[in-house]
């Protein structure tokens, strides 16, 4: 069974990757083309601190190959202002701005502030808002989160639990409850600065080869140009082309 894996990096315009990534005398305006030429997902970490607009969108959506997908962080205000409650107009906001991607637009994933622990019952109310046509996963930072009761909720409304790695300064668990599965690779032993070895990255795709799932895994280790070099690998060690 051949398996729907996406493997890139969360974001693109880092300024340190100029010559570690990006040549020498490659504008920086055109970046993205560039990072399209060597990965078919990218993970938008922008739309957490700034909705853009309908017309941003759909420029991305223009300059990016026609098997390109868009992974987008939702907006602080729901995650952080709003704390997930009331969520029915910024929900609405952030899915119409974002259909500008079209078929381009991938999973749409909610970090939780380390501060917000779980209620099910705001948390069951914010599930009802959400758009089930669409894919979403769900990155949790307070303890409370790893609870059979927020799987149930999430397997209900085929919601990933987003595996984050994070150098042990959040909670980490591996679960499968939806129908795909979604991975952020911050770093192993310093957040966002470690260099995942050979040997972390073989584990992950034996994880993923077990799991049989679609799966969308971003590394969010972008100092040193890291998460380029470790998801270049990884597409090599899975056989992606």
């Amino acid at each position: 069974m051949e398996l729907n894996i996406r493997i890139g990096t969360s974001g693109w315009t880092y300024p340190h990757w100029k010559e570690v990534f990006y040549p020498t005398g490659w504008p920086k305006s055109r970046w993205l083309e560039y990072y399209a030429q060597h990965f078919d997902t990218v993970e938008l970490n922008a739309t957490f601190y700034r909705l853009p607009n309908l017309k941003t969108f759909e420029n991305w959506k223009a300059r990016t190959p026609d098997h390109f997908l868009w992974a987008l962080k939702a907006n602080k205000h729901i995650t952080h202002t709003k704390r997930l409650k009331e969520p029915e107009e910024s929900l609405q906001r952030f899915y119409t701005a974002a259909s500008g991607l079209k078929e381009k637009l991938g999973p749409i994933l909610f970090q939780l502030p380390p501060s917000l622990s779980f209620d099910e019952i705001v948390f069951e109310d914010f599930c009802q808002s959400l758009n089930l046509s669409q894919q979403h996963t769900l990155e949790v930072r307070h303890p409370s989160w790893i609870s059979d009761r927020l799987f149930a909720i999430l397997e209900k409304h085929n919601i990933s639990f987003c595996i984050a790695d994070t150098a042990g300064r959040y909670p980490y668990h591996e679960v499968i409850t939806a129908d795909f599965v979604y991975i952020r690779l911050h770093g192993s032993t310093k957040l966002y600065a470690s260099d995942y070895s050979e040997g972390e990255l073989q584990a992950w795709a034996e994880k993923i080869k077990a799991w049989k799932k679609e799966t969308h895994l971003f590394f969010d280790n972008d100092f040193g140009g890291y998460a380029v070099k470790n998801a270049k690998r990884f597409k090599e060690i899975l056989g992606l082309s």
